[in-house]
Parts: C-alpha cells; structure tokens; sequence
C-alpha cells in the first residue's frame, strides 16, 4: 500500500507572566525507512463534524486529484456534480468511518487513464500495439462515430459518462498513513445526446439498463485496479449514479452501491439504494409527495405575501427511504436597500420556525440578482436556526 508520512503539529503554549502565547512553529516529523518516493503530509486535528472526513494536506494544502478537471468536463449539470462527489462520501461511510479513515482526492487514476476508459471502445490496427493503435480500454460500446446513422447511436450509447476515484486512509501506530480503501464512482447517462447525418438527437436510457451496466463497468475496473499492486489488497466500494438531463434544477441520484473485499476479484454484495431528489413546485411532488407539495406551497403563499413581487422560488427535497431528510430552498428576490434584506430574513426565519418539522434538515438561501443576501441553516432537533445576514 503506498504510503504518506503523516506530519503532525505541535502547539506548544508558553506561560509568561499572564499572557499565554502559542507556538505553532514547532513541527514533529516521524521518518520511516520507505523509499524516497514517500510524501510528507499533514493531518488536520480537528474536523468539521463528527461525520466529516478529515482530509490529508500536503504543503499546507489538500492533496489535488490525478484526475482533475475530468468530472467538469464529462458531466453537464452542475447539481449532478455536486450531488455525484458528495454522495459518495455520504455512502463511503458504511464501509470507511469517518471516525477513523482520512480522505484524500483519488491519486490512482489519472486523467489519462480516465478518458480512455470513458471513451469507445476501438479495435486495435495493430494487434501488436493495441494501445496506440485503439482503444482497448474504452468501456463504452464501439462505433464509429463519424459514420454512424441515427439508429447505430440510439443502438450503441455512450452509457458511462464519469468516473471518480476517493482514496481512504488509515494512520497506523508509526505515524504512517496508508491507503486502507477505495470508492469508485460510476456516472451512468439518463439521456444521450448525440449527431447524426446533420442533425440532433437524444435516446432515453432505462433505469434498469444504466443499472445493469453500471455493475457489469464495475466488475471490468475492479480487474483493473488489481493490476496494480499497490491495490490488489485494498478494499474497494462501488456506487453507481444516474444523471439528470443536463438543465434539469435537481440533482440525478444514487441507484446502487457494492463491495469487493482486499481478496476480492469481483464486486459482491450490490444493494439498492433508496434516494431521490424531488423539486418543489413539480408534477412529480404534487403526486408522491402531496403533504409536503402542500406545506412548500403554503411556504411560497406566505413569502409572497410579504414581498408580492418576489421573482420565484424552488426548492429541493433529499429523500431516503421515503423520507425527507433535508431540504434546500432557494429564494431570488430584488432588494433596495440593506434593511430590506435583514426584515425579510427575519420574516422568513419565523416561517422557518413555525411551519417545518423538526425531523430535517432545512437550509434557506436568500438572493439578490447578483449575489447571495442571507443564509439560513437548520438542523434536526435544532432549537433555532444559524442566520447568516452578508455585509
């Protein structure tokens, strides 16, 4: 397993007189005797919750992906992106604790690798040199594009848009930390949108097809990875995600995660995963999820009711086995003057109070044209809200 030294600051608190002053300059460094390839690290001593990964830093800064700028440019939505890298470390903690596993970027995969596997898959020219003369890693199904009729596409998706690698970490009694799991995430189209002879298409892919695939890509990069030997003992999670079409206003969602132990050459154990994203005015709410479509009605009734002229409102309901666990409502509205902002912030802090429960997260953001106004944040069996008014 590769392994990181892990750097640890020492505050060191000097008493003089009456006034206590802190040291921070002093640094303890435990060495091993790895190779020189090894990287000095620092761990952060106190994290932002209890469920929250700490992150590995390294030269006072988090560590950045080997494949950065691939997501942004595979997926379109920018709520997908969001909800795909924060979602798996929501579902990375069955298998990794946040107690007691860091979280570093994925350092495996690199861009490279990435968009080969993201791309189709090529017959190799010369079967002597298959990787410079195809595509054999490509996991999406082979055509060619710059031939292909309307129906050779709707025949042949680009199934898989994305995937992302999580690296989680354990510090052993030498104050080495190595890697001690994987979480690989694999984006699955709902939509595919495509050319042909001129002209634009889309062909709708199936929840249940995206599903299949998606298990049967995670088997084929499983056997990847341990090809590796800094992998082939590492405990690896997959989840697989379904995107929203590219201007939808939520998130897609989770559909299924599974496991393949450090011995593992295949995943096992896939399971369901029961979450939706549901948008607040929608057909879809109005139908599944009546009692709250109506408490988020009477919310925007009484809003306009204070400001008439407010310019809209959404909002987003994060369900889990049917049952809400938060929602985020996004205000825009047109201010004049500061005050304004602080009395309609009240104003709607009191509806806050008074009309959700108290079993979900809620989060409120108030917006002017250009730039966010206020914050609002509430919490299971939170008494009150924080409130934030921006200067």
């Amino acid at each position: 397993m590769r392994k990181l030294h892990a750097v640890w600051l020492v505050m060191i608190l000097i008493v003089s007189a009456c006034t206590p002053v802190y040291d921070n300059t002093d640094e303890v460094v435990r060495e091993t005797t790895d190779e020189d390839s090894d990287e000095k690290a620092i761990i952060p001593n106190y994290d932002l919750s209890d469920d929250t990964y700490r992150m590995i830093l390294t030269e006072g800064e988090s560590k950045i992906s080997a494949a950065r700028g691939v997501t942004t440019n595979q997926m379109g939505n920018r709520l997908d992106i969001a909800e795909f890298e924060g979602g798996l470390q929501r579902h990375s903690k069955e298998y990794f604790s946040a107690e007691d596993y860091y979280f570093q970027p994925g350092q495996f995969l690199d861009k490279d690798t990435l968009l080969r596997w993201l791309g189709r898959y090529e017959e190799p020219e010369d079967p002597d040199e298959p990787y410079k003369t195809g595509n054999v890693e490509g996991l999406n199904p082979e055509l060619d594009e710059d031939s292909a009729s309307e129906e050779d596409f709707r025949e042949n998706p680009r199934y898989i848009s994305n995937i992302v690698e999580q690296d989680y970490l354990i510090r052993q009694e030498d104050d080495v930390v190595e890697v001690a799991g994987l979480t690989i995430g694999i984006s699955m189209r709902s939509i595919y949108d495509f050319q042909a002879e001129g002209r634009e298409y889309s062909e709708n892919i199936s929840t249940s097809e995206s599903l299949a695939r998606g298990q049967e890509y995670a088997d084929k990069i499983l056997e990847r990875l341990r090809e590796r030997e800094e992998l082939q003992d590492v405990p690896v999670m997959f989840a697989i995600y379904e995107e929203e079409e590219d201007n939808a206003e939520s998130p897609g969602n989770f559909l299924s995660k599974g496991y393949a132990e450090g011995s593992d050459n295949s995943v096992g154990d896939w399971a369901d995963i029961d979450e939706e994203y549901v948008l607040f005015p929608s057909d879809e709410a109005e139908e599944d999820h009546f009692d709250d479509a109506e408490m988020f009605s009477d919310f925007r009734s009484e809003v306009s009711d204070y400001f008439p002229n407010f310019v809209g409102m959404i909002a987003n309901g994060f369900y889990v086995d049917d049952e809400l666990h938060e929602v985020k409502i996004d205000i825009p509205i047109q201010f004049d003057s500061h005050t304004e902002v602080t009395g309609f912030t009240q104003y709607v802090y009191s509806l806050v109070m008074e009309m959700f429960e108290d079993h979900y997260s809620i989060q409120v953001k108030i917006n002017s044209m250009d730039q966010q106004e206020s914050l609002i944040v509430k919490k299971p069996g939170q008494e009150e809200p924080f409130v934030h008014i921006y200067e």
